[in-house]
């Protein structure tokens, strides 16, 4: 029995967060075998692929602006009302004022900025719940975007579409594939293998810590890159003119980043600390205001992405986008291991929450589901998961919810207010060994 713990430990590191996160991989894989065969190999397909990382990329944008909103101990209901508002002057701009389509997308970034700013004043400086402050902004902008709009559609010109409905370039001689794509997996490729020797080197050099045995470095190198190879060609290898999506290139942008952000900063442990203790947080020299105010603004940013993402790649923005991708994105989030009380959860655990349910919205649909039984079995999937989490705190194991019932102590927060690079830097290491 302890072979196999440290077997689990060395495989995905010692911390229980990693271990929900894998759990929650796990199931992602189990659902794309069970539509792999439910309907005869069309889920791992090229074309469904390319299909589903256009379709969902801004959900998934959403939920990482949803993860630093919830961590802080926030929620965030205007999401797709602010994406239906942006867009919809976005597209106006552009097809009736000849704003150039680069400038068209700054102006939606501003607007979502702005948006992000109002709010953001009354949660931060006014004290005003998120949850009201943003229930009201559901309101205003879908109604904004419908009297805008005047409840017609606005179609896009080809330039802006690209980002939502474009891909990769095809350059040099031909293989048969999408060469872009190819040397995109082949960085990605470099980058895995770069953090296991890397963080193998940092654990060396660490009093008191030995690296995972080197077959174990060389058995999950071999899943990651096999993993990264059989995607690789997949959306390389698709119909011709397409390869991999301009959109899921920017949401590798934004996980990339914002992975760092909230991992590596003291403004990403603040986030964190805020939402597991305020009181002690702010007593600790955090400044709370600044904080609240600044997720607010990033959710709104994010949001004015996503909705420009979503009206690019249908071409027009209308009066029905962004209808429910707040319920979405806290799905998302949740699956992915956030707590709502506030100061758990990352951002990779909210993108295998957004794969989880986009996974199983797209098999539900190809294997002709309607549309009411879809969103019954979505809820009930997400009524499981937080089911399942609560029977794991009974059982005396980690568990999420829990954090619903136990809140922060003071000493807890101030303690990961406080953590020093090399603490902080031995959990990493931990995460990745």
């Amino acid at each position: 029995m302890s072979r196999i713990k440290d077997l689990q430990k060395n495989l995905f590191g010692g911390t229980t967060s990693n271990a929900r996160q894998f759990g929650m991989i796990f199931t992602l894989v189990a659902i794309i075998l069970y539509f792999q065969f439910e309907t005869d190999g069309l889920t791992l397909t090229s074309g469904n692929l390319i299909a589903l990382t256009q379709q969902y990329a801004y959900i998934s944008i959403l939920s990482i602006g949803m993860l630093m909103v919830i961590v802080a101990g926030h929620i965030d209901l205007s999401v797709g009302s602010v994406a239906a508002f942006v867009g919809i002057i976005v597209a106006k701009a552009i097809t009736e004022h000849d704003v150039p389509w680069p400038l068209g997308i700054l102006l939606g970034l501003v607007i979502g900025a702005l948006i992000g700013a109002w709010q953001g004043f009354w949660v931060a400086y006014v004290g005003i719940p998120a949850f009201i402050v943003t229930l009201a902004g559901m309101l205003l902008f879908r109604g904004g975007n419908q009297y805008i709009g005047n409840a017609n559609t606005v179609p896009v010109p080809e330039g802006f579409r690209d980002i939502g409905a474009g891909y990769l370039p095809e350059f040099g001689p031909n293989t048969g594939y999408n060469n872009a794509t190819l040397l995109l997996g082949l960085l990605a490729c470099v980058a895995v293998i770069w953090r296991e020797l890397r963080a193998r080197q940092v654990r060396q050099q660490m009093v008191g810590a030995e690296p995972a045995p080197l077959w174990i470095s060389i058995l999950r190198l071999a899943v990651m890159l096999g993993v990264i190879v059989f995607a690789t060609l997949r959306f390389a290898g698709g119909r011709v003119g397409t390869s991999f999506p301009i959109s899921g290139i920017i949401l590798a942008v934004l996980v990339i980043g914002y992975s760092f952000y909230t991992r590596n900063t003291s403004g990403g442990r603040h986030i964190y600390a805020v939402g597991g203790n305020s009181r002690a947080a702010e007593l600790s020299g955090v400044k709370l205001r600044r904080v609240n105010f600044f997720v607010m603004m990033n959710m709104s940013v994010l949001s004015a992405l996503a909705g420009m993402i979503f009206v690019a790649r249908s071409a027009a923005s209308g009066p029905q986008d962004g209808l429910s991708w707040e319920l979405d994105a806290i799905a998302a989030v949740f699956i992915g291991g956030a707590a709502v009380s506030g100061g758990l959860g990352t951002i990779s655990g909210a993108i295998v929450g957004g794969l989880v349910m986009a996974v199983l919205n797209n098999g539900l649909q190809l294997i002709g589901t309607g549309s009411d039984m879809v969103q019954i079995i979505k809820g009930l999937f997400l009524l499981g998961a937080v089911a399942l989490d609560v029977y794991n705190k009974k059982q005396g194991r980690f568990s999420i919810i829990a954090s619903l019932m136990k809140p922060f102590r003071r000493d807890d927060s101030a303690a990961l207010i406080t953590a020093t690079p090399t603490s902080r830097e031995a959990d990493e290491v931990s995460a990745a060994s």
